[in-house]
C-alpha cells in the first residue's frame, strides 16, 4: 500500500486545498483525493508539481507501507 503524506504536508504549512489547487493548476478533485487518500492513481506530473510546491521530496510525500 502507498501511503500519502500530503496531509501531513499541507497541515505544516497551514495550507488549504483550494489554495494548493490555485496555485499548482492541479485539479481540486485530485488534490482532494490524495489529501483522503482515496486516489487509485496519479499522474507523475502532478507528483512533480506537488513535490515542487511542498518543497519536499517524493519519498516525502509518498510513502510504500506493508
Amino acid at each position: 500500500m502507498i501511503k500519502c503524506h500530503l496531509s501531513t504536508l499541507m497541515g505544516a504549512k497551514k495550507l488549504k486545498l483550494i489554495d494548493v489547487a490555485r496555485d499548482t493548476g492541479i485539479n481540486r478533485g485530485t488534490i482532494t483525493r490524495l489529501y483522503h487518500e482515496t486516489a487509485t492513481r496519479v499522474d507523475l506530473e502532478v507528483i512533480e508539481a506537488l513535490c515542487r510546491y511542498l518543497d519536499c521530496e517524493v519519498g516525502e510525500l509518498l510513502e510504500l507501507v506493508e
